[in-house]
This record gives C-alpha cells, structure tokens and sequence, in this order.
C-alpha cells in the first residue's frame, strides 16, 4: 500500500459514498485508476466493507455500555457466538488483563442494556462482568 492508497482509504473513510469521479479529483488521477485501486484494496481484504456514520443527535439519545467481561477459556468459542447473535452487542474486543473480553453495547433504553448484561451474565462460560455506561463521547474518529 503506498501513499496514494491511504489517502484514497482516508478519504472513503470519511465519506464511503463519495463517487469514483470526485475521489479521482481530489486525488488527481484518472477514474479508472481510482477505481482500480479501490478494487485492488478490496481484493487483498484492505478494504472489508462500507459503513454509516450516525448523525451525533441520532448517537446521543442511544445508551452505550462497555462490558468487561472475564470467561473461562474452554467457552470463548461458544460465548463469541453467543454474543454474535444478540443485535445490541455491536463489537466484542479480546483483551489483555483480568478481563478477557469487552463487549461494546448499544440501545435505545437503559431496560435494553440491563436485558442484555443479565443474558450476557447468564452465558455458561461467564465468570464475572463489569459494565460502565458511557455518559458522553469526547471524540470519535
């Protein structure tokens, strides 16, 4: 990957909707170079996907946990899967430390979380979880 390539990847990342022919502008090359590129990028896994960014009023009438979660090794297969499934666990991060995993959690209602820790509490495998609620975000890139 060389320079052009990130500044292609930084680009996308913060607009993933930007059409071939602006990205082509702004980086002063050829539309299909752009798009070669970006083809490039995804056919060696670079590039995995696109996504949404939430509007900032949309992010702040959301509740966000992080869940630090501590397993026994034997379930970690199992509790990933586990966590998979339920559409309120939004990321889940194996970590260095006493905890082994945290959980990144987001719902509409505090009723929501609490559902979500008791099940993720009841998971055959759990040990032990401590969660923090975010109360605001400082920045987000």
């Amino acid at each position: 990957m060389d320079d052009t390539d990130q500044k292609l990847i930084n680009l996308l990342k913060n607009n993933g909707r930007e059409s071939t022919t602006a990205l082509a502008r702004m980086l002063k090359l050829s539309r299909s170079t752009v798009q070669d590129r970006i083809a490039r990028l995804e056919d060696r896994g670079i590039i995995a996907g696109y996504t949404i960014r939430f509007n900032a009023d949309y992010n702040r009438h959301r509740i966000t946990a992080h869940v630090l979660i501590q397993l026994n090794p034997k379930f970690a297969v199992q509790i990933v899967h586990n966590l998979r499934k339920n559409p309120l666990i939004k990321a889940v991060y194996a970590v260095s430390g006493i905890y082994d995993m945290i959980a990144l959690v987001t719902a509409e209602t505090t009723g929501e979380i609490d559902h979500t820790l008791d099940d993720i509490g009841k998971m055959e495998g759990i040990k032990k979880t401590t969660s923090s609620i975010v109360l605001s975000t400082k920045f987000e890139i």
